[in-house]
């Protein structure tokens, strides 16, 4: 698994599509056991030039603008993962994974889920069936 190189890691956090030789980090990136840490790190990355104009373009004490910095920070860290599903969608779309917005823990549960429910609705099912 090859993974990008500075510029191309900023690209990817605005939006842009990596080449297929890093589908395999794409795919870690977006579905793997970090992927949530990693989607709000590259959200806070993408607002980081937002925070550097909330510090130095507003005149005042330091830690005012820092408050701001941190209300600012605050506001885009609940955004980012309140549409965390939608943009793993889009990227993951964008990179011809498809586009369920599930991390591979969270598939694997709901397999596990849908295997309890068959082997229930089947025992029930042949039960029922006997009785008819």
């Amino acid at each position: 698994m090859s993974r990008p190189n500075p510029l191309q890691w900023i690209a990817y956090s605005y939006g842009a599509t990596l080449p297929d030789s890093k589908r395999d980090w794409v795919a870690n990136d977006l579905m793997g056991r970090t992927a949530v840490i990693r989607h709000m790190i590259r959200m806070q990355f993408c607002f980081s030039p937002i925070y550097l104009i909330l510090y130095f373009a507003f005149p005042g004490p330091w830690w005012i603008r820092a408050l701001m910095v941190l209300l600012g920070a605050s506001l885009a860290l609940i955004f980012s993962v309140s549409y965390m599903d939608q943009n793993r969608a889009r990227r993951l779309a964008k990179h011809g994974f498809g586009n369920d917005p599930h991390t591979y823990r969270q598939q694997a549960q709901q397999r596990a889920r849908k295997e309890e429910y068959d082997a229930i609705y089947r025992a029930g099912r042949t039960d029922d069936a006997d009785a008819a």
